[in-house]
């Protein structure tokens, strides 16, 4: 799948490295501003089952 991607860019291997850094960063602000603030309620790591010593 890598191979396809890498070959389907244009340009130079300059370009090339400019495109697919853009496309990583572009998919990790995605991911960080909207995936994740609206799956973190769906998510149980607020849920702790450990009870406190008395």
């Amino acid at each position: 799948m890598y191979g396809w991607l890498w070959r389907r860019l244009p340009g130079p291997l300059p370009v090339r490295v400019l495109t697919a850094a853009v496309a990583v960063g572009s998919v990790v602000v995605v991911l960080f501003r909207y995936v994740f603030p609206w799956a973190e309620p769906l998510l149980p790591f607020g849920d702790v089952t450990v009870d406190t010593l008395p």
